[in-house]
């Protein structure tokens, strides 16, 4: 919370988060309308990997931030800690274009088949560089 806070009140934008680790792969949305904490400006969360262990989760979404799931992928009920060999494993991959500033985010399985995109556009900074 004092982070985004201070991000907030330093009026830095176009926060987002690249998580791993995870065993699934979900993109996140989160914003102050949906949360209990309130004094952040809304961001994305990108969750993959990794491509070398068992699957498993996600947990029970937190709401101090108020996420919302736009996409997720992970095993379900009672097949938690799948073998590579299943073939949920995944990565995600993050273009950035040059003249637009446009970022996009794909989360691919380990075949790189594209499971989800979402294309981002870059709000005006209000901090000096």
């Amino acid at each position: 919370a004092m982070i985004l806070s201070s991000l907030r009140a330093r009026g830095v934008k176009n926060v987002v988060w690249v998580t791993a680790d995870v065993h699934y792969a979900a993109a996140h949305h989160l914003t102050p309308e949906r949360a209990v904490f309130k004094d952040f400006d809304p961001f994305w969360e990108f969750v993959s990997g990794p491509l070398h262990a068992g699957t498993f989760g996600p947990n029970e979404l937190d709401n101090t931030f108020g996420p919302e799931v736009k996409f997720i992928k992970a095993p379900g009920p009672g097949k938690q800690n799948l073998p590579p060999s299943a073939g949920m494993q995944f990565f995600g991959h993050v273009r950035i274009d040059g003249a637009s500033g446009q970022m996009t985010v794909t989360l691919r399985d380990r075949a790189d088949v594209a499971l989800w995109s979402t294309t981002l556009d870059p709000k005006p900074l209000s901090v000096p560089l």
